[in-house]
């Protein structure tokens, strides 16, 4: 059964072709993580992949619309989904970016029933927080020793 989710929108403080660029390339995901986790995860400009208690996660850059659109596909993932990256200019205020994320996942009614709401809460997550450190804010939950690193982004 395919279940769809789209996350908030969030204005992201800087311009769409920054935004884009760095989500462009699955690599800077990997570096973003602390050294002590990145041995787990393996990527590529298209591919990213990771050990999460002992189950591997895998996904796919499947197309690209340069500085509007990522769509990503699981490549290896327990569960088949579809991921849409958006990326849309905001009339009339040059340098902000109205950013959000869409996604359509298999999930039997067992597993949908297990996750919740979980998966909507994670894309919200994510929108907050990439609005969060555009406007020089670094989001709930961020470890101590990463908050000068996320006022740098």
């Amino acid at each position: 059964m395919n279940t769809q989710y789209t996350s908030k929108h969030g204005i992201v403080s800087r311009p769409q072709t920054d935004i884009y660029m760095a989500f462009t390339d699955l690599r800077n995901f990997r570096n973003f993580l602390p050294e002590d986790r990145r041995g787990s995860v393996t990527a590529d400009f298209d591919t990213l992949s990771a050990e999460v208690q002992g189950v591997r996660i895998g996904v796919r850059v499947t197309r690209r619309e340069p500085y509007s659109y990522i769509e990503l596909r699981d490549d290896g993932a327990p569960v088949e989904f579809i991921a849409g990256i958006h990326f849309d200019v905001v009339p009339g205020e040059p340098g902000k970016t109205d950013f959000y994320i869409t996604a359509e996942a298999n999930l039997n009614f067992m597993v949908k029933m297990m996750l919740g709401n979980k998966v909507q809460d994670a894309l919200d997550r994510v929108v907050d927080g990439l609005v969060d450190v555009s406007n020089g804010k670094v989001p709930e939950g961020v470890p101590e020793e990463y908050r000068d690193m996320m006022k740098g982004l």
